[in-house]
């Protein structure tokens, strides 16, 4: 399995609403991590596209 770029206890301490805490579902995570991976794939290409081989804000 490939490494997960999502914290699950760093996601789980910010799910709060109202200073309650939420209870997060395994496929939250899934969805948030493929969601993620989608983001970053997407900044790398624009990145090249501009001709940088950084990914910044702009990127997003």
């Amino acid at each position: 399995m490939a490494k997960s770029v999502i914290v699950k206890s760093q996601v789980k301490a910010l799910a709060k609403l109202d200073g309650k805490e939420l209870n997060v579902s395994e496929e939250y995570y899934k969805a948030l991590e493929e969601k993620a991976k989608k983001i970053i794939e997407e900044s790398c290409k624009r990145a090249k596209l501009n001709s940088r081989n950084t990914v910044m804000a702009r990127d997003l």
